[in-house]
């Protein structure tokens, strides 16, 4: 008798030990899955894609949710700065210098194509950077990708995007943005990020990156003043 109470009480100790580890793993699982950067991933891992030239290279949708294909080439052409574009959209980049100098606007392209490399460093100096001002690993993880986008969803490394800025000996940041904001269309580019379309496109404004489509389709987005995401919506609800 004494030996089968043994056995049911050592049985009943090995089921509450069990019980107890369960869920001690259950309490660590759920600390893992309220960690910021771990959703975060997770998330990302859910929901992004290899962006598509469906609508044409031209259309390409590459941002948060949309990465760059593996397999995306492009011929670059150098400009006199030293800066790269994608050879397609340097004729109409080129005429719209053109005009603005023509009208007495200093401007010049501070940016053009980068490489992974080059965004992966962006993004970690900008995550110091606020490391440096005190904040967590975390929490400067999410500012600096307000302001740099994660290596692989960048449109600078389509090729196809630029960083416009004034020669400030010639002409004030305000009014090179101001003529951009009103012509670049008619040369084939959008400003990217709009100040009204945050919530959409995930970056914050910048007036200084414009992005090229083609002429037909710049003016469309610019007369329907929507971003590319939303354009992108309208063809395939077509």
């Amino acid at each position: 008798m004494m030996k089968r109470y043994a056995k049911r009480k050592s049985h009943k100790v090995q089921i509450f030990f069990s019980l107890l580890v369960f869920i001690l793993l259950c309490i660590i699982a759920g600390k893992l899955i309220l960690n910021s950067d771990f959703t975060a991933f997770s998330l990302n891992s859910m929901t992004r894609h290899a962006a598509t030239e469906d609508y044409g290279w031209n259309l390409i949708l590459v941002n948060r949710d949309n990465y760059i294909p593996d397999d995306y080439e492009m011929t670059l052409t150098e400009l006199s700065n030293g800066k790269k574009v994608d050879s397609r959209i340097y004729p109409e980049l080129q005429e719209m210098f053109d005009d603005a100098r023509a009208q007495g606007y200093g401007l010049f392209v501070r940016e053009g194509y980068r490489t992974q490399e080059e965004q992966q460093q962006l993004l970690e100096e900008k995550m110091e950077a606020y490391r440096n001002e005190g904040k967590p690993k975390s929490e400067a993880k999410k500012l600096a990708e307000q302001w740099v986008a994660v290596p692989g969803t960048s449109e600078h490394q389509l090729g196809i995007a630029v960083d416009i800025n004034a020669d400030t000996t010639k002409s004030s940041s305000d009014s090179v943005y101001g003529w951009l904001a009103q012509n670049a269309h008619k040369y084939g580019f959008i400003k990217r990020y709009p100040s009204d379309k945050t919530d959409i496109t995930g970056v914050i404004n910048e007036p200084w990156h414009y992005r090229y489509v083609g002429k037909k389709v710049a003016l469309e987005i610019y007369s329907m003043g929507i971003c590319l995401e939303e354009y992108i919506d309208l063809l395939e609800e077509k």
